[in-house]
């Protein structure tokens, strides 16, 4: 493996690359590649034995010009202020080209979860949240789940900020438990919205996904509902899954949802009975399959493992999980790749919805909710697409960044500068 790509400057570099297409001056650019605060901390959490530890914390907001920050809050041995960075600027873009009213922000903690009880996890977040508190609220900056974060840590936020507000707001945070004013659909939105970028693929491209062959890597959330959804209601067959242990194949198809179950009662998708072998993440990654689906952290293919790369269409359900040195390699393969802000925006566009409905006191049905979330993929789909050939551009993930580029240049123009 080639030396790691740094995020941040790999979303400055996507983001350079369609302001070749697009009206933006110089200075005004800059300020759409660099965060507007970053909040860098440090929490002290009493343990379970009575000792004190030490944990960094991380939450960058990066561009409000179409609307409150918004984005996720992980817990990972990985998280870096550069890391950060990155995914609130993609946030940014992300919400920019499914055209919610947001801007982009991102949050995260230097921790390995597993290694703390869930007293320790609980003192943990509320301590972050009150590190937010000044910052965060449902008109300024709206934290959501990540990496190993979920509905219990969104309600601790939540439940924190409004003791000590002395309030009810339940759209301070999104991701919530239904009881705890969350949203039905929630759950499975980002893995929807990469099946139904799938299914769009498929269709632009004029291929049958019906019977086509899947791989997925990383099969948390997002993979596995993405894997379950794409064989149950595309018909595609999944032939192979992987989590940071390994992965299993099977050429005849996996049960999506069986593996599933099987990774929820042992810790991981390896030793799944059904599975005719195992083997490595980097080996399902170049697996000659039809459709590839990363679906773990960022940086999961770089130039060198891009030239073997087998699959003919990539949908990205990751955040950033190709360097730029591998979407070029993959773009002069004519591998088609379909990138992150669009197929897994999913999230943000049903925390969108949970935000509204907070706000409103009035909750939808799931079937509304899925109606939604389909409409603004395909609607975002169709803008892709059509600046991509409009601009005649080299590939998906430029058009993505030139659709949303465009949009957060305009409300920039409407706003002005404030001395």
């Amino acid at each position: 493996m080639a030396e790691e790509a740094n995020p941040f400057e790999s979303l400055q570099e996507q983001i350079d690359d369609a302001a070749v297409h697009v009206d933006v001056p110089e200075d005004v650019l800059e300020r759409f590649k660099h965060p507007e605060r970053v909040l860098e901390t440090n929490l002290t959490v009493e343990m379970d034995d009575g000792s004190l530890s030490i944990f960094k914390a991380f939450r960058s907001q990066f561009n409000g010009d179409r609307g409150p920050y918004k984005g996720g809050v992980r817990y990972h041995p990985g998280v870096s202020r550069d890391e950060v960075k990155a995914l609130s600027g993609w946030m940014v873009y992300k919400c920019g080209v499914v055209d919610i009213p947001y801007g982009g922000g991102k949050g995260g903690i230097v921790v390995e979860p597993r290694d703390l009880s869930t007293g320790e996890l609980e003192r943990l977040t509320r301590s972050f949240a009150k590190e937010l508190r000044p910052i965060v609220g449902e008109d300024r900056d709206i934290p959501a789940p990540d990496v190993n974060t979920g509905q219990r840590e969104m309600n601790w936020i939540k439940d924190t900020y409004e003791t000590l507000e002395n309030t009810t707001a339940p759209g301070v945070v999104t991701g919530k438990a239904i009881e705890s004013g969350g949203s039905e659909g929630r759950v499975e939105a980002t893995g929807r919205s990469v099946m139904l970028t799938a299914r769009e693929a498929f269709d632009y491209l004029d291929r049958d996904i019906e019977s086509a062959t899947v791989a997925v890597q990383g099969y948390g959330n997002a993979g596995s509902v993405a894997a379950k959804l794409i064989e149950s209601e595309l018909g595609a067959n999944v032939v192979a899954v992987s989590d940071s242990s390994g992965a299993v194949h099977d050429p005849g198809g996996l049960d999506a949802a069986a593996v599933r179950s099987h990774k929820d009662e042992t810790g991981t998708v390896t030793g799944y009975p059904d599975a005719s072998e195992e083997f490595s993440n980097e080996d399902l990654l170049t697996m000659d399959v039809d459709l590839l689906i990363p679906a773990a952290l960022e940086n999961a293919i770089d130039g060198d493992l891009a030239r073997d790369v087998k699959a003919d269409v990539v949908v990205e359900a990751a955040n950033g999980p190709l360097t730029p040195e591998a979407d070029d390699v993959l773009t002069e393969s004519e591998v088609y790749v379909f990138p992150d802000i669009l197929a897994n925006a999913g999230g943000v566009t049903v925390s969108y919805f949970e935000w509204v409905q907070n706000r409103q006191r009035f909750y939808w049905p799931e079937s509304r909710v899925n109606d939604e979330l389909e409409r603004h993929i395909v609607d975002a789909f169709d803008g892709l697409t059509a600046a991509f050939e409009n601009h005649d551009l080299p590939n998906f993930r430029r058009a993505a960044y030139v659709v949303a580029l465009e949009r957060l240049g305009r409300a920039y123009r409407e706003s002005g500068t404030w001395p």
